[in-house]
């Protein structure tokens, strides 16, 4: 590992603005901040809002900024990359900005009943191979369901055009209240100017491609069973930046 990534490492660790809990802490102690972010780490009342795989940070400090009547979360494992949005935070005092070093997977595991009131999902992995590890799969929206207010948001940006269609035909799929949907953000009209104005690193290299960034917001309500939808949807002609597909398949459920 370098020295950068060394650094990086250490002054995550002790920048209070970041909160630390790997998977076996969690497991064997619990999360003392579970129910209590309001109180005990932003000490105020107002509104939750997680971004889940928030990368660099650039769309919780964004966001921060935009509203600032609202608390951020940013959630993503990787501390060389959170670095970049809490030392920024950090360095400018913002106050309504925090981030969760940890893995996704067991998130329902960090924040109590109704205590989020909206979720961001940017440029999240499709996981075009399995369902399950998508961040809009019914396995992980019924782990939001245990944090998240009854109807409350959840917004999609993304440059895949398989996670796109995915997500559109769950929301369909379970009657979730589809508010936004858009396959082409920057060239559709009508849509709140700031969802173009604040953008992550990634979203600047896709665009730099032509690619068209995909928008979906939509609510998700407590009651009722969410079942996955069986349909086949075309796979993206892309792995990752710089990386085309390997695999010989076409289509993924």
């Amino acid at each position: 590992m370098g020295k950068g990534k060394l650094a990086k490492f250490a002054e995550v660790a002790e920048n209070p603005l970041v909160v630390e809990c790997p998977f076996w802490q969690l497991q064997q102690e619990g999360f003392a901040l579970k129910g209590r972010w309001k109180t005990d780490f932003f000490g105020n009342e107002n509104p939750i809002v997680l971004e889940l795989g928030c990368g660099r940070g650039e769309y919780t400090v964004g966001l921060a900024r935009r509203f600032p009547e609202v608390n951020f979360v940013g959630v993503d494992i990787k501390g060389a990359r959170l670095w970049h949005g809490a030392k920024e935070a950090r360095e400018t005092g913002m106050k309504n900005v925090g981030f969760l070093r940890t893995n996704i997977e067991c998130i329902d595991g960090f924040f109590g009943q109704d205590e989020v009131n909206e979720l961001w999902l940017t440029f999240s992995d499709p996981q075009m191979k399995k369902a399950s590890k998508r961040l809009t799969s019914t396995f992980f929206l019924n782990r939001y369901r245990r944090f998240l207010v009854d109807g409350g948001l959840v917004h999609v940006k993304t440059d895949s055009n398989f996670l796109a269609t995915y997500t559109k035909y769950v929301a369909e799929r379970n009657g979730l209240p589809l508010l936004e949907c858009t396959f082409d953000l920057y060239r559709e009209t009508g849509m709140d100017a700031w969802l173009t104005e604040i953008r992550t690193y990634y979203e600047g290299m896709w665009m730099e491609r032509g690619i068209p960034i995909k928008y979906l917001k939509f609510a998700l309500p407590h009651e009722g069973e969410l079942v996955e939808p069986d349909i086949e949807i075309p796979v993206d002609g892309y792995r990752s930046y710089g990386h085309e597909v390997v695999s010989t398949k076409t289509t993924g459920k």
